[in-house]
């Protein structure tokens, strides 16, 4: 099973020709929106703003800030930036969220109705896009299909020393592998919101959040399952210049409650997402599972041997799939751990999924 998800999905996508270069000519004709939602991030959005408003985007955009609630001084800093980027920037201040609704769902559900334009591009505070053609080149998304209505884009994490990194970026390569070339081979199922972009009639054709307003997560996933549900359009722009870089979490509390969070959202997708993504994910720990059940059976040579051949084909594999998908996303991965962060990734996968059980509260921020 899993050998036919590798055959099927990862490997020809992590083949796909590269994107037309930003010096190309290409599609630029319509103003963009970008929209980012903060949340006392002041420090992330002095970073940020800059490469934003730098964008080379001879179109025209315009950078929508939602400020949601903050307690630091991003409102003083917005109000400069009003006045540095007349009609280029545009605040939005949230100073509370409704009982019952999601915060950052309702904060974006506001910046989007503030929203110049047709076309919205979407990232995070702490997310840097990784060059000055970022806007430019995830805009041409939507020209592919003869019309695009969703542009998926990847989004992934800093490197830094330490097991917990590893993790994190395998974590954001294995991810980025099922929704990106689900959807290059016509399945899309979801985007992360640190790199999404669709048009404002996608927005008000699934209404919004409205279905999911009360779930905390869901603003990037659930849009795009409500959206290709009412017929919408996915695209895929994966290249380096169109990616953004985020800082990970530095803690392993902090980055457990992280993936609970994003994970909680799953039980919403449509059922034959559900089917494939779990096919998936239990083919792979099922692998690990049957192991010690194996063992039980018997410690004769012959069952470690045959074990031993097993484990062997399957590393090889997933070295010639994932090392390419790597490269192809830029994404470093240390090849001899690649065993090691595979089998501790879908631990942790079971477990985030047995909390959820739980039904612990969630919060965002």
């Amino acid at each position: 099973m899993q050998g036919w998800f590798w055959g099927r999905y990862f490997r020809p996508f992590a083949r796909r020709p590269a994107e037309t270069e930003a010096s190309e000519p290409g599609p630029d004709a319509e103003p963009v929106s970008l929209i980012v939602c903060t949340h006392n991030e002041l420090e992330n959005l002095r970073e940020l703003v800059p490469l934003l408003l730098s964008q080379d985007y001879p179109a025209g955009f315009e950078l929508v800030l939602i400020d949601d609630r903050s307690q630091d001084d991003t409102y003083l800093y917005a109000q400069q930036l009003s006045q540095y980027y007349p009609g280029r920037f545009r605040l939005v201040t949230v100073s509370h969220t409704p009982a019952g609704f999601a915060p950052k769902k309702y904060a974006l559900t506001l910046g989007i109705k503030a929203a110049r334009y047709e076309r919205l591009l979407f990232t995070d505070a702490d997310c840097r896009p990784v060059s000055l053609d970022w806007l430019r080149l995830m805009q041409r998304g939507f020209a592919q299909k003869n019309g695009a209505d969703i542009v998926l884009g990847f989004s992934g994490y800093a490197e830094a020393p330490g097991l917990l990194n590893q993790l994190i970026r395998y974590e954001t390569l294995l991810t980025g592998a099922q929704y990106l070339s689900f959807a290059w081979a016509g399945r899309p199922y979801m985007g992360v919101g640190r790199n999404l972009a669709y048009t404002r009639a996608t927005f008000n054709s699934t209404k919004g959040f409205a279905s999911h307003i009360r779930r905390l997560s869901g603003d990037d996933d659930l849009l795009v399952q409500d959206a290709v549900a009412a017929g919408a359009r996915a695209a895929v722009v994966a290249d380096y210049e169109a990616q953004t870089l985020s800082q990970p979490a530095e803690t392993w509390g902090a980055w457990w409650r992280q993936k609970r969070r994003h994970l909680s959202a799953g039980s919403r997708y449509r059922a034959a997402d559900r089917r494939r993504i779990g096919l998936f994910m239990g083919s792979n720990a099922l692998f690990y599972v049957l192991t010690p059940a194996v063992l039980a059976v018997g410690w004769n040579r012959e069952n470690l041997v045959s074990l031993g051949i097993i484990w062997l084909a399957r590393t090889l594999l997933a070295l010639l799939v994932y090392v390419p998908l790597a490269r192809r996303l830029r994404t470093t991965l240390p090849p001899l751990a690649l065993p090691a962060l595979d089998f501790l990734y879908f631990a942790l996968y079971c477990a985030w999924g047995l909390s959820l059980l739980r039904r612990r509260p969630l919060q965002w921020k």
